[in-house]
């Protein structure tokens, strides 16, 4: 019998587990009682990891498409049918026509996290796409607007906040999104525990809603008017005190004078909220000793996600909240350094390019993938005619589902990097399967850069594979993009990675190992796989590092090895101003981006709350976006992919499709409104967000009876 502790991959909150094992066999798998930051916490699709690795329908081998059947082949096959397929196309209509689609799963592997940037550059494409824009985009926007990083994600410090206001998130079910806190339940419970106060803004009376200490009911859509509601009260009633970071903040009279038609009186109507529960919310918020706004996805993927994810952070910046312990703080993870210096950097910006057939703006060097089926579909020059993604499920993720599914089928070459055929990859011409989460080592770098605690934990594998790891996988196609060809050795792709990190080092000036030779700083590391060599490196130079012989007793891999369980190296510290990158070197509360954008929200003061029916997303704690669904043990029991309609609705929809009966229009809007259709999402990770149309962009809602095996849905 081996116990190994390993990080749960299968979401955000990175549960620490044991995992027991026999030979080849997982015994159990429970709670790692003695991880720092979990505590032994566990959901349960954490004890799924057997039956995931085990699943007789994930793919050991690769396999490419024979006519309408697949053929298991060799690692050289594959690779040589994807460079027989993939590059005359890209010879004959170049780099343009080649789609790239990222999905979230990579944000849960070192390979993804390390190998995906050289993949895109190598590929030479502005066609990138990722799950991204399905989910979180509108913080990375107002975040890179606002403090000029838009990496760097306001956290709520809920283990120290006395008041938290949290807008369309639902932790209880989703375990928490853009904030990594393992039982964030048990910490929410712990704020009131402690006398503090937690209010819920949800459409929906949602498992958070119910155990929150206030449920505000808004109109779905509508949460930037009742955050612009709030910031304006904050300002009408003189609660405004910006505190410590008040000579590092600009913008504050040009947002007081935008919001002033803001006021609770005239958002109460289209949000369905009281203006006295507006303005006792800005109350509240302004008088606590530490409060924080937190939305999420409910917030962000919507008609204003943009303005929502911005007014949150007015409203913690305009009370003092922002970088404050108990408020809206920054991570810390241990493989980076606290900021030093002044403020200042490059700032932020969007639009360096747009998508060729709608004009849509690039940010972060991607395109939305609402477009991605207009972009296949659309004949002329730079029409994406090959394909390639790597995780993900955009299929089912993402909008135009019916149609997006036929443009897949038309492409001339498709590559999957995924172990399972699922609605999507079931289109690719091969796939390349990653081993199984136990067969490969893991250090979260995406999720404790997200951490309410700044915690180092490193998972070894439980069971070794003579399969190659995805880091592998990834570099051969790196090599072939570049037209190295087949024989080329992925060890450069691996060099070249190591080579990106260590000359960053080497011209920080902050760095322990600034100015030190390459070579000798290279051979310290050549002794591990490639990516733990990034790993070493960065834990070595980052803040509890040993910086390559400075601190003898600092932290290195080596050192994190022997401790299975993890490293707590305490709650967030303050990070503002020195880590403030917009080229002013002050937080900009007043884009002009957003200004100018609030003329659009303002025309909807006069929308009624009432009227019309909006779809709002829920989520499962059983299932996680389209990972789990081949997942018996977490998809039994009575149907679970319902829509639910309040009595009242239902008894006038009832009503309505009798008299149209009546008059000879054909329909269903009279029949109990339910949904069996299994649309699974891959893009959201909460909550799925509160649109008017026809179908949501990120429905998460649905996890009934196993599918059909020969239409499997993905784990990744």
């Amino acid at each position: 019998m081996t116990t190994t502790f390993v990080t749960c991959p299968l979401c955000e909150a990175t549960c620490g587990l044991e995992v027991t094992s026999k030979g080849s066999d997982v015994v159990r798998i429970r709670g790692d009682r003695e991880d720092p930051f979990s505590r032994g916490f566990i959901c349960p699709k954490g004890s799924t990891l057997k039956h995931l690795h085990v699943d007789p329908d994930r793919l050991r081998a690769p396999v490419v498409r024979d006519g309408d059947d697949w053929r298991e082949v060799s690692w050289d096959e594959a690779f040589a049918e994807v460079e027989r397929l993939l590059m005359p196309v890209l010879e004959e209509h170049g780099r343009e026509s080649l789609g790239l689609y990222l999905g979230n799963p990579n944000v849960h592997t070192m390979a993804g996290q390390l190998y995906v940037i050289p993949l895109v550059f190598a590929g030479g494409s502005k066609n990138i796409f990722s799950a991204s824009t399905v989910d979180q985009m509108p913080k990375h926007v107002s975040s890179g607007l606002m403090w000029g990083d838009p990496l760097s994600f306001p956290l709520p410090d809920i283990d120290r906040t006395d008041y938290l206001l949290m807008l369309g998130a639902d932790p209880y079910e989703s375990n928490g999104s853009l904030c990594t806190a393992p039982d964030f339940p048990g910490r929410l419970e712990a704020i009131q525990a402690r006398g503090g106060k937690v209010v819920v803004v949800d459409p929906r009376r949602s498992k958070t809603a119910e155990h929150a200490d206030e449920h505000i009911a808004v109109v779905p859509g509508t949460d930037a008017l009742l955050l612009c509601g709030i910031a304006h009260a904050i300002f009408d009633e003189g609660l405004d005190e910006v505190g410590r970071l008040a000579p590092h903040v600009t913008g504050v009279d040009e947002v007081r004078e935008a919001l002033e038609e803001f006021t609770p009186e005239a958002v109460a109507g289209p949000t369905g909220v009281e203006a006295g529960t507006i303005r006792q919310l800005a109350r509240d918020l302004a008088a606590a000793p530490a409060g924080v706004v937190y939305g999420r996805i409910g917030n962000h993927t919507v008609e204003f996600g943009t303005l929502g994810a911005w007014a949150a952070d007015v409203c913690n910046v305009l009370t003092g909240n922002l970088d404050r312990p108990g408020g809206a703080m920054f991570a810390s993870p241990p493989y980076t350094r606290i900021p030093q210096g002044e403020p200042g950097g490059r700032g932020f910006a969007t639009g360096r390019w747009t998508s060729r057939v709608k004009g849509h703006p690039e940010v972060r060097g991607e395109l939305p993938v609402a477009t991605l089926a207009d972009e296949i579909e659309t004949p002329g020059d730079g029409q994406i005619r090959a394909f390639l993604s790597v995780a993900g499920n955009p299929v089912r993720s993402c909008p135009n589902s019916e149609r997006l599914d036929a443009a897949f089928a038309g492409l001339e070459a498709y590559i999957a990097v995924d172990p399972y055929i699922n609605e999507t990859t079931r289109h690719a011409d091969v796939i390349l399967p990653p081993p199984s989460a136990l067969e490969r080592s893991h250090y979260d770098f995406a999720f404790s850069a997200n951490a309410v605690r700044r915690v180092a934990k490193y998972s070894p594998a439980v069971f070794t594979t003579d399969a190659p790891d995805e880091g592998e996988i990834l570099a051969r196609l790196v090599l072939l993009l570049m037209g190295a060809g087949l024989d080329a050795d992925t060890d450069l792709v691996h060099d070249q990675v190591l080579d990106h990190f260590v000359d960053r080092e080497l011209r920080d000036e902050t760095s322990p190992i600034f100015g030190r030779d390459k070579d000798e700083i290279v051979a310290e590391l050549t002794s591990l796989a490639p990516v733990e060599r990034v790993i070493d490196l960065r834990l070595r130079t980052g803040s509890f590092g040993d910086g390559f012989g400075a601190d003898p007793d600092g932290l290195t891999l080596t050192r994190l090895r022997e401790k299975p369980h993890g490293i707590d190296y305490g709650p967030l510290v303050e990070r503002f101003p020195a880590a403030i990158c917009t080229e002013s070197g002050k937080v900009e509360l007043a884009p002009p981006s957003v200004i100018d954008d609030l003329e659009r929200l303002r025309d909807t003061l006069a929308r009624s709350a009432n009227g019309t029916l909006r779809l709002v997303g829920r989520r499962q704690l059983r299932s996680n976006n389209s990972w789990m669904h081949n997942m018996s043990v977490l998809v039994k029991g009575e149907e679970r992919c319902t829509l639910l309609v309040n009595p009242v609705d239902a008894a006038e929809l009832r009503a309505r499709g009798r008299v149209e009966r009546a008059r000879g229009v054909t329909g269903r809007k009279g029949d109990r409104a339910r949904r069996s259709d299994r649309r699974h999402d891959e893009g959201s990770r909460e909550p799925a967000p509160r649109l008017g149309s026809r179908r949501s962009a990120n429905t998460d809602e649905c996890g009934g009876r196993p599918p059909r095996r020969e239409h499997q849905r993905t784990h990744r």
